[in-house]
């Protein structure tokens, strides 16, 4: 299914804001279902997280409809950077027994997000080289 930039900006929005929500006010359960413990150390990284999620979701809301320009592409190809490091570290974490199974949830979305972003500027520039 290919989705738009504006419809995955505003989905990417709202995911993002969902994220900032839930590591800001309950990083506990976030982290339980990684089999991560809580500590101070991890609260403070949390609520650090939580403020970088409401920052994406602000931008990605702002540039929903944005045409194909040289700032959606750094933009998209950042986002795609960001994902799949976030999936290959959380994959790598579970590998080694450092999080629980609950964290491939995250590297599912992680993966699959890259991926629709990629599938978006890939269209994108075919469309712009056919045009």
């Amino acid at each position: 299914m290919q989705l738009s930039f504006r419809t995955l900006s505003i989905f990417t929005a709202a995911l993002c804001l969902l994220l900032a929500l839930v590591w800001g006010v309950m990083p506990k359960w976030l982290l339980a279902t990684w089999d991560i413990e809580y500590s101070l150390t991890a609260g403070l990284m949390a609520r650090r997280i939580a403020v970088l999620f409401a920052a994406l979701c602000v931008i990605f809301y702002r540039v929903r409809n944005e045409e194909p320009s040289p700032i959606r592409q750094a933009l998209s190809y950042g986002f795609m950077v960001g994902c799949w490091g976030l999936a290959a570290l959380g994959f790598g974490e579970w590998l080694n027994g450092h999080a629980g199974p609950g964290i491939l949830l995250a590297v599912g979305f992680e993966l699959a997000l890259g991926l629709a972003f990629f599938q978006t500027q890939r269209v994108s520039a075919e469309l712009e080289t056919a045009g």
